[in-house]
């Protein structure tokens, strides 16, 4: 982000106090950062405070006279390659969904083609209620990102979603929104993530070791790339990405029904959740008890196949993408995939090697279509999912081409 232009919007919330330290971590990171503060933000921080942090003034008087004449708004505006709100209050959050611009802050934001970046910050009942997430969805429509809020204690004593995201995670997300890509802007993608879950009864449960990572590291770049995105993910212990459609499913049935009855509506599908093959035929009702010197036999049924359910309805113009996880170099299996299921692109990888398996951060894929197959050394997850995308805009423009 070296010799970039953020320009960093304070808001009047308890969590400005830990802008200071946003300022400071992008100032290291080589940004030119310029802060522009809410009256109401004033009550939190002092303006010298971050001015000697950012070296640059502070504004937050929109008829303040410049050190040099120039209207003030729409200098900075113009200069700005990222405009970050931190934190981003439910006023700030409802005021910019109105395009009201009666401060110095919200008429920046107006008058910017910038990207901007929110970091929500309030009370778990401000967060969650139908006006603030309204407001939200209308910002993330005109392709606005957004960084947290975390879950915790707040300020307020309550506990819950609404506390502003750390300096280290919200600077991450700044380099993440100027590196970003818009060449998914006009597409819609759909992303499974995650294992499923099959009752065994009411205490226990068939499943896999799947994380969701690999799914979610996906769903975040197509993000960043500008998509249209929708996550339908099984259970997993990870945040969602802020911008996308997040659809909860448990078992492999609701896999099927929610992929199904999205995928029509989605020009790229890419199935990276680990669906169980098989559940029981019947969940017992109660605690199945252990029963000393005997055996436990379970009759499995097969579940129903979501990939080729998705492929049996594929539609003109649309991409899908597979995955198969395999334990040894079983790429023959992959290539009958492709074809059984109409899929124009199969991610292969060996979960049993080193670094490509469950539960890390790292994957060595091979993506495998009618025409061949490339090879990808060890990456990180988030390294691995661009690179996926930038195959799959490939395929489309081959066939549109």
């Amino acid at each position: 982000m070296s010799s970039q232009c953020v320009v960093l919007g304070i808001t009047g919330g308890i969590a400005a106090y830990k802008s200071c330290e946003v300022v400071s971590r992008l100032v290291k990171a080589g940004a030119s950062v310029h802060v522009v503060m809410t009256k109401n933000a004033l009550e939190f921080v002092q303006p010298l405070t971050l001015t000697t942090l950012s070296g640059n003034p502070v504004v937050h008087d929109t008829f303040q006279l410049p050190d040099k004449w120039e209207v003030e708004h729409i200098a900075l505006a113009k200069r700005a390659d990222l405009i970050v709100i931190a934190p981003a209050t439910a006023n700030i959050i409802a005021k910019l969904a109105l395009g009201i611009a009666d401060d110095m802050l919200t008429t920046v934001v107006l008058a910017s083609r910038a990207p901007v970046l929110l970091a929500p910050a309030m009370n778990t009942v401000m967060w969650e209620a139908g006006v603030t997430q309204g407001n939200l969805r209308t910002l993330l429509g005109r392709g606005w990102r957004t960084v947290g809020p975390e879950g915790g204690v707040l300020a307020c004593g309550d506990i819950g979603a609404g506390r502003m995201s750390e300096p280290v995670d919200i600077v991450a997300a700044c380099e993440e929104a100027l590196a970003a890509r818009d060449d998914l802007r006009s597409l819609s993608v759909l992303v499974t993530a995650g294992p499923t879950r099959e009752a065994l009864d009411p205490v226990r449960f068939l499943s896999n070791r799947s994380s969701g990572r690999m799914g979610y590291a996906i769903a975040q770049a197509a993000l960043s790339r500008g998509a249209n995105v929708t996550l339908v993910t099984g259970p997993v212990s990870i945040r969602q990405p802020g911008g996308a459609r997040v659809v909860h499913v448990v078992t492999t049935d609701d896999l099927y029904r929610e992929v199904t009855s999205l995928a029509s509506s989605h020009d790229i599908i890419i199935q990276a959740a680990a669906p169980a093959d098989y559940r029981p035929k019947a969940a017992a009702a109660e605690k199945i008890k252990k029963q000393p010197g005997q055996s436990l036999a379970i009759e499995l049924v097969q579940t129903p196949d979501v990939a080729k359910a998705v492929g049996a309805q594929k539609k003109p113009g649309q991409t899908l993408v597979g995955f198969a996880a395999e334990t040894g170099p079983l790429v023959g299996n992959a290539r009958q995939k492709l074809q059984d299921k109409s899929l124009d692109l199969i991610v292969f990888n060996d979960v049993a090697k080193v670094g490509s398996g469950f539960d890390v951060d790292t994957n060595e894929l091979t993506f495998i279509t009618a025409d061949g197959a490339e090879a990808l050394p060890l990456m990180t997850k988030r390294e691995a999912a661009d690179r996926l995308l930038d195959r799959v805009l490939r395929l489309r423009n081959e066939k549109a081409g």
